[in-house]
């Protein structure tokens, strides 16, 4: 067969269509598939059975394909299909099949096959199992997308089901997979493995970390009577053995009714296991014990956890798979010794997507404290403040504050009592960034001046970034982020924080004690001065109002589709105005975007479309002025709390210095609490200003020809990209394998607490004050409301009404403009000070944050009720 898939008869060989699998290894993946691949790796390996058999490769597959009437014009249809089309793909995958499963293997490849089969016996029953080369890859498994055929008997038989295999290269599921995966059809190709078929007493699965908690020095093994295709079809319960160290630590035994055998005459049957037999272990200690150091056998070959099936055969294991385990969150790298426990960033940030190396890199030149980079997520290692008690309880109250869920997941580490370290009397409690919290003054003068400082600041990068280029230019942003980190990390600034945190807390605490009143420091904090991100949210309902009046722009935004709408505003009556009031807020705020932190994010500023469907939301939803009646009314009911409070506590013993005292914490709180989110928007500003000139640098590189798109450079770390731009040479390979990771590490949850084991601790709420299956979280903004939830993942799919409870992920500052129309708020990550909290009660809603899977277990449209009170979320309807 030539390039062009014709059949050329001196070009036939063998070995090009056929390989046994001693022949085979990892490395080739395009000639057998992952499956296959694995396998002939397997069977390399000392000590590790693999039942004997052969590979029909992929050379066989696209021969065969080469002849399917109209298959190219079908592969094309199919990838411009719509991933969530359910019907037009299972119409045109269901055609697909039909052609590939009705083709005539051509007789030289058909003898060629049958010849191989002649090795393992002429009448050996035998497994046949699809191979994919985009499969049992170490950033995507496929599992399950392709189909595999048990105790096939004859050469007839297993030709046909070969064809079978490669049309199950287009089940439904298969193709929605790779839709939504990103993997071009045409590029992937199917091979099959052909394994003589063995009838064990018992198989399962091993795991070589705990698939539950991750911990990677824990093997799980699963085991059931006969084939393993009654468990991992969910016929039947698993024995369950978890070995660590070379002995079993826990075993459940299960009721095991079924079991799945190969048929006489082919096939598989069910078989009712005798009653006396239904609860007897299928292993011994001894055999889960020696199955796990066999796992670790394969995992240390391959050089990562693996999800292997085995049999269990006259008293011996044999594999017949071994597939990396993808779902495993990577664990940091570390040069320290010992056990580690290490904090999430994201979690603190309300940012817990992947970043960009690029991104990663830049972060981590404005934190002052060393951090760990794993799954493109940043964390803090603990560890000796946790095992010091010098420094674990003041770490552990600020978690508590924070993230519960965080510091009960620190004090599960502690409770096991040898995990950590030896305790380190010498650690001192370690200072919060920028100095202690000294006493500071209440006076408004303090905030304008920090703000003052820090726009003229921005004003000078801004003038000053111009006159920098090529490796001139990363010399000035690292002399710059010096500057970002003196307003970022001020002491002023940290005192002005502290002393509205601080106040918080005093009310809440002194409040609850001489008047019963939970979270009083919410109803006070509601439209406090200074705050750039609820302004930011106000904002846009101006922007809404300059636009309301013009029913032609109106249309024209519920239709847009690209970035260039503003240019286009000017010919539709009133869009001079629309466009003007658009740019005017971006030139405030357009640095924003969800994910900020993030230096490689899209901004506002870059896709403004982000903003139509909140402005448009903003017009159906409000009247005219309600930016300045939404401040005004949160300002009213602020007082209103205040002189309530204040009435109530001069009516106590001793209540006019208790009066006088909480007064004067109030005035504190309301001077200081918006200052709180200034310092991130000075930092997204200067961001923002990077941004722009190192993509100045990439087109420059791009019209150079040393990279093909200018965002090649968000897969390169900030001291690569300074090198990249000096010598104009770059690893194209790098940059290829940098996406790869970061697609995969785009579909990992991050764990808010993570050890060097692997694991990954969640945490729980030890709280018995909510209703029966009631949703626990944080409460962070009191009230209780009830309305429709709205499941939003993307802001931009943000269509809101007034009667609404968001419930999402996580929010940062760029949720705040959605945050004027909705009642309420419950997010899956949050802390007490993080920014969608202190925006809620500013904006007085009821909100609870830290609901574990939240997004999953609220449903789009359900009637809820949200207790930003004592934190909790009651599904109602």
């Amino acid at each position: 067969m030539d390039e062009t898939g014709s059949t050329v008869a001196t070009s036939f060989s063998p070995g090009r269509y056929v390989l046994g699998l001693r022949e085979v290894d990892q490395g080739q993946i395009s000639v057998v598939g992952g499956k296959g691949a694995h396998l002939g790796e397997l069977s390399r390996i000392e000590g590790i059975d693999v039942p004997p058999g052969c590979c029909v490769t992929t050379e066989a597959f696209r021969r065969v394909m080469a002849d399917a009437p109209s298959f190219e014009d079908r592969l094309d249809q199919l990838s411009q299909l719509d991933p969530d089309d359910r019907d037009a793909i299972g119409a045109l995958s269901a055609e697909i099949r039909g052609v590939v499963s009705g083709i005539a293997i051509p007789d030289d490849l058909a003898a060629v096959i049958t010849a191989q089969l002649a090795e393992l016996g002429e009448n050996t029953a035998c497994a046949v199992r699809s191979s994919a080369t985009a499969e049992d890859l170490p950033t995507a498994s496929f599992a399950g997308q392709q189909d595999t055929y048990l105790n096939v008997v004859g050469p007839a038989a297993i030709l046909e089901h070969i064809k079978l295999c490669w049309a199950s290269l287009f089940t439904e599921r298969a193709v929605t997979y790779r839709l939504r995966n990103g993997f071009d059809h045409r590029k992937v190709h199917m091979a099959v493995v052909v394994q003589q078929m063995v009838s064990p007493e018992v198989s399962g699965v091993l795991f070589t970390a705990d698939p539950v908690t991750s911990n990677r020095k824990i093997t799980s093994v699963e085991a059931s009577f006969g084939l393993g295709e009654a468990l991992v079809s969910g016929l039947v319960n698993a024995d369950v053995y978890e070995v660590r160290d070379g002995e079993v630590v826990d075993k459940a035994i299960a009721t095991k009714q079924l079991a799945i055998q190969a048929a006489p005459g082919g096939g598989t049957q069910q078989r009712a296991i005798e009653p006396d037999r239904q609860q007897q272990p299928t292993l011994t200690d001894a055999q889960a014990v020696l199955l796990a150091q066999l796992g670790r056998r394969i995992e240390a070959h391959f050089g990562q956890p693996q999800d292997i099936e085995w049999c269990l055969v006259d008293g011996g294991f044999q594999i017949v798979q071994s597939r990396p385990i993808t779902t495993l969150f990577p664990i940091p790298a570390t040069e320290e010794r010992g056990n580690r426990v290490y904090l999430s960033v994201g979690h603190q940030q309300m940012m817990t997507d992947a970043m960009k190396p690029l991104g990663l890199s830049v972060w981590q030149l404005t934190t002052p404290r060393p951090m760990a980079e794993a799954g493109g997520r940043l964390f803090v290692d603990v560890t000796e403040r946790l095992a010091a008690r010098t420094s674990r309880d003041g770490l552990l109250e600020l978690m508590g504050k924070s993230d519960p869920l965080m510091r009960d997941a620190m004090q599960t580490v502690l409770d096991r009592g040898d995990f950590l370290p030896p305790p380190a009397e010498d650690v001192a409690a370690e200072p919060p960034v920028g100095g202690g919290p000294e006493p500071i003054e209440t006076d408004p003068a303090i905030v304008d001046e920090l703000i003052a400082s820090n726009q003229a600041s921005l004003a000078a990068v801004e003038r000053d970034i111009r006159a920098h280029r090529g490796a001139d230019l990363f010399d000035f942003i690292l002399e710059d982020l010096e500057e970002l980190k003196r307003h970022l990390f001020s002491p002023r600034g940290h005192q002005a924080i502290m002393a509205g945190m601080e106040a918080a807390w005093w009310l809440n605490d002194r409040m609850h004690e001489w008047l019963g009143e939970d979270n009083a420091a919410d109803a006070l904090t509601q439209s406090v001065p200074h705050n750039v991100t609820s302004e930011m949210g106000l904002a846009l309902l101006d922007v809404a109002d300059a636009i309301r009046p013009h029913p032609e722009v109106i249309a024209f935004l519920r239709d847009v589709a690209d970035e260039d709408f503003l240019e286009e505003l000017p010919a539709l009556a009133g869009g001079r105005e629309a466009r003007d009031a658009i740019r005017a807020y971006l030139d405030q705020y357009g640095m924003r975007c969800v994910g900020e932190i993030d230096i490689t994010r899209p901004r506002w500023s870059e896709r403004p479309s982000a903003l139509v469907p909140v402005i448009l939301g903003n017009i159906e939803n409000f009247e005219p002025g309600a930016s300045r009646r939404r401040f005004e009314q949160g300002k009213q009911e602020a007082q209103q709390k205040e002189q309530e409070l204040l009435e109530r506590l001069r009516a106590l013993p001793d209540g006019e210095r208790k009066a006088d005292e909480t007064k004067a914490m109030i005035d504190r709180l309301r001077t200081f609490t918006g200052f709180r989110e200034y310092p991130k928007y000075g930092m997204i500003s200067r961001y923002a200003i990077y941004k722009r000139a190192l993509l100045d640098e990439a087109e420059r590189l791009v019209r150079a020809g040393v990279i093909g798109d200018a965002e090649d450079i968000f897969y390169l770390r900030f001291q690569e990209l300074h090198e990249v731009v000096r010598t104009g040479e770059v690893d194209h390979h790098l940059i290829r394998r940098r996406k790869g990771e970061f697609n995969a590490y785009q579909a990992l949850t991050p764990p808010r607490v993570l050890t060097s084991d692997g694991e990954a601790i969640a945490g729980s709420y030890r709280r018995q004050d909510a209703p029966p299956g009631a949703l626990l979280g944080l409460p962070v903004s009191t009230g209780t409301v009830e309305g429709r939830a709205r499941v939003v993942l993307e802001m931009t799919d943000a269509d809101l009404d007034a009667d609404d409870i968001l419930v999402t992920a996580y929010t940062d500052p760029s949720w705040s403009p959605v945050f004027v129309t909705i009642k309420g708020l419950v997010t899956e990550v949050g802390g007490t000070m993080t920014h969608g909290a202190v925006i809620a009660r500013e904006y007085g809603l009821p909100t609870v944050v830290g609901v574990a899977n939240a997004t999953r277990l609220l449903q789009d449209g359900q009637r809820i009720r949200v207790n930003g009170t004592s934190g909790y979320v009651e599904i109602l309807s």
